[in-house]
């Protein structure tokens, strides 16, 4: 079978590195406009051109979201704005434009294509394509790639694929949130908050927490229930496709997209190692991929989750599929920090992201699917004063461990479970 790509979200710097280490063939990113993650942090020029020469010299692709539903207004600075990804250099002058845009809107694709005719254009899955004349619409105009919709089969997704041109490719989410709404077209969150979904400004109002309440019957709130044509209720769970690679890869899937540009560096590196070995495993054999399962089920719920479903990939969701009692995450790991240098003396340096003391027993979280258990046994601020603790966020330290930690590994606790017995 051919190999498919595992693309991975980020948000920042920090965490595009994480996701190359970590496993991914490729990395999508959002600019300081266009995107529809407005409040991820999102790349500076400078940022991204780092980030994507970072991802180049790792042989990992890099590409750019551009995917807002445009208004009149934005037309004009949307082909300011691709002609600066097509000229994007790093300090040295070095070219590093974007591999690919990922574009819903017809009118910033018809731009994207007469600006910068040499970068690949993808098809986001706000395009809502969910039939192979839409993808060979897409590819008539240009198109390299459609993001399908969230609402198609494994079944749909197989018969687009003998429908459209081999060399055209298909993405596909198989893990992460998943949004109430039609591919992911919403307006909650601009009627409650005046913030636009579709321009990048969702507040995320589908994970609240709701009850019906009769108009002649004020303040007596109503149970809801579900019936044979389906549920009502907002709160999803989370996508996750580990237990069924060899029907993603039968389906003719060219690249498994993970979201989450609004997650943790953690996050990321969970879910891309994870995935990688998940793919890689399977691919080798069915036998190892099987064997390997607990593996990865333990793995992947070391990051933020909201219970698992698999969509609509074998037909439509059910009442199983949403969560009736609770809005909120669950994680059964702590992200510590990110190790970014080294020294002689075997230290480690990060930049704090959570409390954890002199003492502790961590978790050293490498690249290649180690997970190295570890104490703390010193902590020094950046002027090598010792601290028994580190209580404040994003400060710089220096560890001293009792095993040797590496430029690149994540360091984590591991929250153990509460149990009956």
């Amino acid at each position: 079978m051919k190999k498919p790509e595992l693309l991975i979200p980020a948000g920042s710097l920090e965490v595009l590195k994480t996701a190359v280490n970590f496993g991914a063939d490729a990395v999508y990113i959002g600019g300081e406009a266009f995107g529809l993650r407005a409040k991820a942090k999102n790349f500076s020029p400078e940022d991204m051109a780092e980030g994507i020469a970072y991802a180049h010299d790792r042989g990992v692709k890099v590409y750019v979201t551009a995917n807002i539903l445009a208004h009149n207004g934005d037309l004009e600075a949307a082909s300011d704005y691709f002609m600066e990804l097509k000229h994007l250099k790093t300090k040295d002058g070095r070219p590093v434009p974007p591999d690919a845009l990922i574009i819903s809107d017809p009118g910033l694709f018809m731009i994207a294509k007469r600006v910068c005719p040499e970068i690949e254009l993808h098809i986001s899955t706000q395009a809502n394509s969910t039939n192979y004349e839409t993808w060979l619409f897409w590819w008539n105009l240009g198109a390299k790639r459609v993001v399908s919709a969230r609402e198609l089969s494994l079944a749909e997704l197989k018969k687009i694929r003998s429908h459209i041109p081999s060399d055209m490719e298909i993405e596909s989410f198989v893990h992460g949130a998943m949004c109430i709404s039609y591919s992911g077209r919403c307006l909650l969150s601009n009627y409650f908050t005046g913030r636009d979904a579709n321009r990048g400004a969702c507040t995320h109002p589908c994970r609240w927490k709701y009850a019906v309440m009769e108009e002649s019957r004020p303040g007596e709130y109503l149970p809801v229930y579900e019936n044979e044509r389906g549920t009502f209720i907002f709160n999803s769970k989370d996508l996750c496709m580990l237990e069924h690679i060899p029907d993603l890869l039968d389906a003719g899937i060219d690249s498994f997209k993970i979201e989450g540009r609004m997650k943790t560096a953690l996050y990321v590196a969970t879910v891309a190692r994870t995935y990688r070995k998940a793919i890689d495993d399977c691919l080798e054999s069915e036998e190892k991929y099987r064997a390997n399962m607990d593996w990865y089920h333990r793995e992947i719920s070391r990051c933020t989750y909201r219970q698992f479903t698999t969509g609509f990939y074998y037909g439509k969701p059910n009442e199983e599929s949403q969560i009736y009692d609770s809005n909120t995450y669950q994680s059964d790991a702590v992200y510590l920090g990110t190790v970014y240098e080294t020294d002689h003396k075997g230290r480690a340096r990060i930049e704090q992201r959570n409390k954890f003391c002199v003492g502790d027993m961590i978790e050293i979280m490498k690249p290649d699917g180690r997970n190295v258990a570890c104490q703390v046994l010193q902590i020094q601020d950046d002027q090598e004063e010792k601290m028994e603790s580190a209580p404040h966020p994003k400060q710089e330290l220096w560890l001293t461990l009792s095993e040797t930690a590496e430029t690149g590994d994540l360091l984590r606790t591991i929250v153990e479970k509460e149990t009956d017995e």
